[in-house]
């Protein structure tokens, strides 16, 4: 009996995200007012999607296209970018792929995206550009030196319109994911691992997500679930940040204790007085970063996109890096009330001393006068 003939590729791209955080929050009505371009917010198209609520959904426009240097040559990608209320913003290049390619070549080329140096080098050079259009929009501009990367391999049509039983069966979408070239087969247990997140609406569609890449079959052409994907990820980057944030200002608290001496001037002024404010106003911008980041997507209801979702939220480890970021803020809080008691004793101290002092000028006056 023959083997079946490899499947084939009629319509399909790859979506490489790579996610910055650019400021402490955008304004996006205001970011929608200095771009020139046309923008768009977020907007879920399938059913039941009115239970995924975006309370201030993100900000799209195209930046146009660029060229992207590959190893089977340069490429036209068009490029969007999107920003989110809560400081982050992604760059998204849509890497077309040729008509008649195989599942073989689609994995050498993911293979070849995950680390492309050439497409990191040009999100970049436009978030540059993209940080620049929006400076208005943008409150506490910055820009963290680290970003969140995600690939979705996004398929329309296959050669015969297999079904997703098919697809599984007859395409190594395992090896796909992992972007493995190398011909020795992976173990079963991998396998399974990397396929345990995979889902289908109708017996033609198929989803898989993992850790930093997902196989999306969506005959239909909808973006909904790659758009999800993409606030996933967006949360995952905030985490993230704010995780290394706590680890810099915690480091920050120890550090400036151990600089500060007690001496005669402490019995004037707390050495401790300015690093309680800053702690304190770290903890408030930390419970506002918290609430626009859970309030960025919520879910009502068990369907089809919600599924998805969390099984994102789940692989991506964002419950994970929202734990670290909670235990540090607590720890934080701890560290603040410790801050203002010793700051509480110094001006209690402080005022003990000035009562002393009144005290004896008045003695010495009335001593004086008689």
């Amino acid at each position: 009996m023959s083997a079946p003939a490899p499947l084939i590729l009629e319509k399909a791209h790859v979506l490489c995200y790579r996610t910055f955080d650019i400021a402490e929050e955008l304004d996006l009505e205001r970011a929608r007012q200095v771009i020139t371009a046309d923008a768009r917010r977020l907007k879920l198209s399938r059913e039941n999607s009115q239970y995924l609520l975006l309370p201030d959904p993100p900000l799209a426009f195209e930046l146009g296209r660029r060229v992207l240097a590959l190893r089977q040559g340069p490429a036209t990608v068009d490029v969007t970018a999107r920003l989110f209320d809560h400081g982050a913003a992604s760059i998204i290049l849509r890497v077309p792929v040729t008509p008649g390619t195989g599942f073989d070549a689609l994995t050498a080329l993911a293979d070849e995206l995950y680390d492309s140096v050439a497409l990191e080098a040009l999100a970049l050079e436009l978030i540059e550009s993209v940080r620049q259009m929006i400076a208005p929009a943008a409150q506490g501009p910055h820009l963290w030196e680290q970003n969140e990367s995600y690939t979705v391999l996004f398929v329309e049509r296959i050669a015969g319109s297999p079904n997703a039983e098919e697809l599984l069966a007859r395409a190594d979408l395992a090896r796909l994911l992992l972007g493995e070239v190398d011909s020795k087969p992976l173990s079963v247990r991998e396998r399974e691992s990397v396929l345990a997140s995979r889902f289908s609406y109708t017996v033609d569609d198929l989803v898989i997500v993992d850790w930093n890449s997902a196989f999306v079959y969506e005959p239909s052409g909808s973006n909904d679930i790659p758009d999800l994907l993409e606030v996933a990820n967006a949360q995952l980057l905030e985490f993230r940040y704010y995780d290394d944030l706590l680890d810099s200002h915690i480091g920050r608290i120890h550090d400036r204790m151990q600089e500060r001496r007690r001496g005669w001037t402490t019995l004037v002024r707390s050495p401790y007085r300015q690093l309680t404010r800053e702690t304190l106003a770290t903890l408030v911008d930390l419970n506002e970063f918290i609430e626009r980041v859970e309030n960025s997507l919520k879910i009502i209801g068990d369907f089809y996109l919600s599924k998805v979702y969390e099984a994102a939220v789940k692989r991506m480890r964002i419950s994970s890096w929202q734990d670290s970021v909670t235990r540090k803020q607590q720890l934080l809080t701890q560290t603040y009330g410790l801050l203002k008691g010793e700051v509480d004793t110094d001006r209690s101290l402080s005022l003990e001393l000035t009562i002393v002092l009144l005290i004896v000028l008045e003695v010495s006056f009335a001593i004086f006068v008689h």
